[in-house]
């Protein structure tokens, strides 16, 4: 099951990606504090999906640099979300040296909460 929910996540978040990216106003967008925590948790996954052996080698690590391509309009915004996904990957590395049920555990739902705001951002018109 856990395989199909990674390519169901993977397609949406490459789906945020097919457009050109637009101008973004100083300010922001309306979804920033949404893709702001996508990219944590795609760093948290990077990081445990490793630990416990996927070897999906840097997938979750392209996946951020694309969306970093299609959101990062601007180097303040790309800052942003390069700084959260590095939160999300540093915070895990310090809590997990091994996989557990409980890393496995969270894996699952940083998946599930990613696909779930992958989705809410493109149906927001992004």
């Amino acid at each position: 099951m856990l395989p199909f929910r990674i390519t169901l996540i993977a397609v949406i978040l490459l789906s945020l990606g097919l457009g050109a990216p637009t101008r973004a106003a100083e300010e922001g967008k309306p979804y920033d504090v949404q893709l702001v925590r996508l990219a944590e948790l795609l760093g948290a996954v990077h990081y445990l999906r490793e630990l416990c052996g996927a070897a999906e080698g840097q997938l979750w690590r392209e996946k951020m640099e694309a969306l970093v391509e299609a959101e990062g309009t601007t180097a303040i915004r790309q800052a942003r979300l390069v700084q959260s996904f590095n939160k999300g990957y540093r915070s895990y590395r310090r809590t997990y040296q091994t996989c557990t049920k409980s890393a496995e555990t969270a894996v699952a739902r940083f998946l599930a909460e990613g696909a779930e705001i992958a989705e809410q951002i493109s149906a927001s018109g992004s």
